[in-house]
């Protein structure tokens, strides 16, 4: 297997998913936070998610190098959510997400996490431009987008989705816009 590529901020460690995290994966996709900001993945058992991650989030690494990282918490090894660059169907270009289970919400995790991605894809991954897609429901995450340094550029539609999607959008030329963190 080859070696991924894992992050580190002042208080989390950012790994790639894997089929291993099935059980954690599928709590986040029933989360009703999920539920109402993402929509039902129709995920029901810890197999269908393992097929998930292998057919979705494994494939993508090994392909780009980066896909899904668990976030977990440095001081006692919690898993509390997931973050990562994703191509997405319907994105031009490499979309970051990211997902805490409620307990875990409004703590800065889901921002240090995805701050420390968009560095990574930057600098790590070469990618020039990076884009975020949410709800305009959502405030929590575009209020986050909005903090990352990313700015709306218009509304687009998703395949299968009935929704309108906001589009932010960040390039490498103006990735200084936002505060780095120490790591």
């Amino acid at each position: 297997m080859t070696d991924y590529k894992t992050f580190e901020t002042n208080r989390l460690i950012l790994k790639p998913l894997t089929e291993e995290d099935a059980e954690f994966l599928l709590s986040i996709y029933n989360s009703h936070t999920w539920l109402e900001y993402v929509g039902d993945r129709n995920m029901r058992t810890v197999k269908d998610t393992r097929e998930h991650i292998k057919k979705n989030i494994v494939s993508q690494l090994t392909r780009l190098g980066y896909s899904c990282y668990t976030i977990t918490l440095k001081d006692c090894n919690t898993m509390v959510g997931i973050s990562g660059l994703f191509d997405r169907e319907g994105v031009n270009g490499i979309d970051i997400g990211f997902a805490l289970l409620p307990e875990h919400e409004k703590k800065g995790y889901a921002f240090e996490s995805a701050q420390r991605l968009l560095e990574a894809g930057f600098k790590d991954f070469n990618l020039k431009e990076i884009y975020g897609i949410t709800k305009n429901k959502n405030k929590s995450s575009k209020q986050l987008l909005e903090k990352l340094g990313m700015h709306c550029e218009k509304t687009i539609k998703l395949p299968d989705k009935p929704t309108k999607y906001l589009m932010f959008k960040i390039s490498s030329k103006n990735r200084r816009a936002y505060p780095l963190i120490t790591i």
